[in-house]
């Protein structure tokens, strides 16, 4: 059972910020109400990420936020085959160490997430596109100088992970903002990635460019159930300190 205390600063004798309470009590909501979202708090969000910081400063993030109920009724079906195929796969049982009426729970959220899809009053689609890479031979001359040529050879070999790492570095921590900003505001939201099951098809109904990269799908709307603490390993047990 994942120990559902939160461990944060009220604990010692620095006084607690608002946000450590944002934070642990920002669940996965997943039941939204059919009910629209002002287009002033949608942009509010949007404006959350973009004050996320971006590798290099680049910010070549682009978001597509679905509002139009048309728009949102054709994406459902996908939404549907995606979630379905997660779950028959590696939702298909409890993760280690929550219990089984846990999952339940979740899954049962899931697929009241799936069955309203079409009814979800607001869609949040982060995009990213690394800028093109620049031949430059004397400076990756340079690069195996200061690695060396073993560590030169094994940055060649992990070269797709380091790119999907660095463009994930650019989106992700604005998507974090827009999180906690739609829990300050009180509404609902959850990251997916489910989308990529399908990913063409999505770019296809939203006239996505092909090149552009999308990082997450984020159903947003005002909650059906209440915000509560979160179930998480407690830090004890996760902290290395100097050496794993």
């Amino acid at each position: 059972m994942i120990n559902t205390t939160t461990t944060t600063a009220s604990n010692s004798a620095h006084p607690q910020p608002p946000l450590f309470d944002t934070m642990s009590t920002m669940r996965a909501m997943r039941r939204l109400k059919p009910d629209p979202v002002p287009d002033e708090l949608l942009e509010r969000l949007i404006q959350a990420a973009v004050w996320g910081p971006s590798g290099g400063n680049m910010q070549r993030y682009e978001y597509v936020l679905v509002t139009d109920p048309e728009v949102m009724a054709r994406l459902a079906p996908l939404w549907q085959r995606c979630v379905d195929s997660y779950l028959a796969t590696t939702g298909k049982y409890a993760p280690e160490g929550m219990d089984e009426a846990a999952y339940g729970r979740m899954v049962a959220a899931i697929e009241y997430q799936r069955d309203h899809f079409a009814e979800t009053p607001a869609l949040i689609i982060p995009c990213y596109r690394m800028p093109e890479h620049q031949p430059d031979e004397e400076g990756v001359k340079a690069s195996v100088r200061a690695l060396g040529a073993a560590a030169a050879e094994e940055l060649a070999r992990i070269q797709p992970r380091f790119t999907a790492l660095a463009e994930g570095s650019c989106v992700y921590p604005g998507v974090q903002n827009l999180l906690l900003a739609a829990r300050a505001l009180g509404l609902a939201a959850n990251i997916t990635i489910w989308h990529l099951l399908l990913e063409r098809e999505w770019k296809q109904v939203l006239g996505i460019p092909e090149e552009m990269r999308t990082f997450a799908a984020i159903p947003v709307g005002w909650p059906v159930g209440n915000f509560g603490p979160v179930r998480r390993r407690p830090v004890s047990e996760v902290i290395h300190r100097n050496a794993w």
